[in-house]
C-alpha cells in the first residue's frame, strides 16, 4: 500500500481559516468555521476520509481522543477534501453515514473545492494539525507509530502527549514525526504544487 507523508507545515503559523458544510448530524450547525473554535484551549484539525485504510485503522482511537480531552478544552474538527466524483464513498452522503455510524463527537466537514486542504498544505489522510489557544500551530505529525498491518498497537501516544502539553500551557515536543497515509484524492487538474 503506497503511503504519502505530511508536508509538516511550519510550526507557529496561524490556523488557516475555513467555513465549510458540516455533514455530522450530531451537530445542529450546518456549517463550521475556524471562528467557532475561538474558545478552545487546543484545536485539532484532522484531514481524513471514509475509505482510507490508515484512517479506518485509527477511527475508534480518534473518537476516543476527542471524548477523553473534551472536558479539558480540546476541540476537534475533521475535514474530508477527497474528490467525491471519483471517490463517492468519501462524499457528503457517505460522510454523514460514517459520522452517525461511529458517533463522531466532532464536526465532519466537506472541503469540496479542496481550498482548505491546500491552505493547510495537507497531503495525506490522516493529516493532523494541533493548534494552541491562540490558534498557532504547535504540533503536526503522526497519531502514533501504528499503521495497518505493522502489528504496533494503536495508542495515540504521540498525539496525546502533544495535546496534554498544549493543554498544560507548554510548548509541544520538538521531535515531531510526519503523519503517513493515503494521498489526498485531488480533483484532476487541481493538484497543489507542494503535492508530489
Amino acid at each position: 500500500m503506497a503511503a504519502t507523508e505530511s508536508t509538516m507545515l511550519e510550526l507557529g503559523v496561524k490556523a488557516p481559516d475555513f467555513n465549510l458544510p458540516n455533514t455530522n448530524p450530531n451537530f445542529a450547525a450546518n456549517t463550521a468555521s475556524l471562528a467557532d473554535f475561538a474558545d478552545a484551549k487546543a484545536l485539532l484539525v484532522m484531514f481524513v476520509c471514509n475509505h482510507c485504510p490508515y484512517v479506518i485503522h485509527l477511527r475508534s482511537a480518534l473518537v476516543a481522543l476527542a471524548n477523553d480531552y473534551a472536558a479539558a478544552g480540546l476541540k476537534v474538527v475533521a475535514i474530508s477534501a477527497n474528490d467525491a466524483d471519483n471517490y463517492p464513498q468519501d462524499g457528503p452522503d457517505a460522510m454523514r453515514e460514517e459520522a452517525e455510524t461511529y458517533n463522531f463527537p466532532y464536526a465532519y466537514l466537506y472541503d469540496e473545492s479542496q481550498a482548505v486542504a491546500k491552505a493547510y498544505k495537507a497531503a495525506c489522510t490522516p493529516d493532523f494539525y494541533l493548534f494552541d489557544g491562540g490558534q498557532k500551530l504547535v504540533y503536526r505529525g503522526r497519531f502514533d507509530g501504528s499503521r495497518p498491518k505493522n502489528d504496533i498497537p494503536v495508542t495515540g501516544d504521540d498525539m496525546r502527549r502533544a495535546v496534554e502539553t498544549v493543554l498544560a500551557g507548554r510548548t509541544s515536543a520538538a521531535e515531531q514525526i510526519p503523519s503517513m497515509g493515503c494521498g489526498i484524492k485531488w480533483v484532476p487538474g487541481n493538484e497543489p504544487a507542494y503535492f508530489g
